[in-house]
């Protein structure tokens, strides 16, 4: 099995790097949080043999006050350029994420903002919903190793206490809203019509929204797409009902009816999980329409929303990576193409 990084990472941490930021920026390294942690699958114990191709090594993610960053990060990072060795345990240090130091420092209000899109934990339900659920994944994840100030570890004990739980109800009857609306209706329609495109892109869209849901249902915050099931798995309640369903419904010799029952059976276990739990009330059982379908999540929708303060109930939650995109545009727009390219790992054909 591959040793993860984040190990390799750790003991490169506390046998070369510490000892040179201690002797030379002892007081800046009192104010700084040191870990592997943000993003990449690496930080979530996920990379296999097609992680290394990008963005991949040897990494110590830090974090200090904006301020201080400003006035001394540009000579913490030219120090330890400067006295760091060019390799490690056989990983070349000029390969990994932290851009050829071994060291990736920041500030961390710089890193709050361009990832959840505030420089503090959230103090309003406004704030709360303006933060993309998956993006809460890259600061509470990984392993914080040293942060003598506490800082950044307060704001990851904030976060993993999950959402105060007029925002988890907010969020999920946004989710139902979608879901049902968006999703299942919308695919019957589609059948009807026999607009293929359509179809494809709403059961899609179904699919991830109701495994979305499944997460908030478990009170655990979901991951990227691309991790999505490898933490789905783990949920304690849901996934043992809900994985036989997804399973089914994702193979594509699975033809479109069924993968419409497969939906409606999908709304049926968060339906009732809701009813388990208080959410909603308890109802009667729905049919299905011949035209509309079987748009029962949006009975849940409704629901819900009677139940929210006002100032609740006209918030849309945030839920696509907008912080991070932005931040991603200008980290791109600032390369030049030659070294863009490589990352991608395009190269001009023979």
């Amino acid at each position: 099995m591959r040793e993860s990084i984040i190990d390799i990472s750790r003991e490169f941490f506390f046998e070369v790097l510490e000892p040179i930021l201690a002797r030379h920026f002892p007081e800046e390294t009192r104010a700084t949080a040191f870990g592997v942690f943000g993003y990449g699958s690496e930080v979530l114990r996920l990379d296999d043999e097609y992680s290394a191709d990008h963005h991949w090594g040897i990494r110590i993610n830090a974090l200090m006050p904006e301020a201080l960053y400003r006035a001394r990060g540009a000579e913490i990072l030219a120090v330890v350029e400067r006295e760091m060795p060019t390799t490690y345990r056989g990983h070349n240090l000029r390969e990994g994420f932290s851009g050829g130091r071994g060291l990736s420092l920041t500030s961390l209000e710089g890193y709050l903002q361009r990832t959840i899109g505030l420089t503090k934990v959230p103090e309003t339900y406004a704030e709360w919903l303006s933060v993309p659920e998956e993006d809460i994944i890259h600061v509470i994840n990984g392993e914080v190793w040293r942060d003598d100030s506490g800082r950044f570890t307060a704001i990851r004990q904030a976060f993993q206490g999950y959402y105060p739980e007029p925002v988890r109800l907010r969020r999920i009857a946004h989710w139902c809203r979608y879901f049902s609306g968006m999703g299942v209706y919308a695919l019957k329609r589609a059948l009807l019509r026999g607009n293929e495109w359509y179809a494809n892109v709403t059961f899609t869209r179904a699919l991830r929204l109701g495994t979305q849901l499944a997460f908030m249902l478990d009170r655990q915050y979901y991951p990227y797409d691309k991790w999505t099931m490898a933490y789905f798995v783990r949920l304690p309640r849901m996934a043992a009902p809900l994985l036989p369903i997804i399973a089914e419904a994702v193979r594509l010799s699975t033809p479109w009816e069924r993968k419409l029952a497969l939906l409606h059976a999908m709304s049926d276990v968060l339906d009732e999980t809701m009813v388990a739990d208080g959410i909603i009330p308890p109802h009667p059982r729905f049919r299905e329409h011949p035209s509309s379908g079987y748009r029962l999540l949006e009975h849940a929708y409704a629901e819900i929303l009677k139940q929210l303060p006002p100032e609740l109930r006209r918030i849309v939650p945030v839920w696509d990576q907008v912080h991070l995109e932005a931040f991603h545009s200008e980290y791109v727009a600032a390369l030049d193409m030659a070294t863009w390219d490589g990352l991608l790992n395009l190269y001009p054909a023979e």
